[in-house]
């Protein structure tokens, strides 16, 4: 039996992306929107990828949005090219 996991939208991801470069949108603000959007952002990456790769990827989105000078890097786009990229792999029960 093969198990089918749905996976975010190209669309979604960029959303979260744009969403997270948008804390800079606001002059003097950028730091403690990161500290509010950084947890938000992991726990949605977990939600949207789940298994290892979200939790993994989770607290490297949050590592990525609350360290300064990395709201360059589009970490929810970036795994949704990884996983299409990969080999696709079979659950097999």
């Amino acid at each position: 039996m093969n198990k089918t996991v749905s996976q975010p939208s190209l669309l979604i991801c960029i959303l979260m992306d744009i969403i997270g470069y948008a804390t800079y949108a606001i002059p003097g603000l950028a730091e403690l929107g990161d500290i509010v959007w950084a947890p938000v952002s992991a726990i949605i990456f977990y939600r949207l990828f789940g298994g290892w790769k979200g939790a993994f990827g989770g607290l490297f989105n949050f590592a990525e949005e609350i360290l300064p000078f990395t709201d360059f890097i589009p970490s929810f786009t970036i795994m949704w090219v990884w996983q299409r990229l990969r080999k696709p792999s079979t659950v097999m029960q």
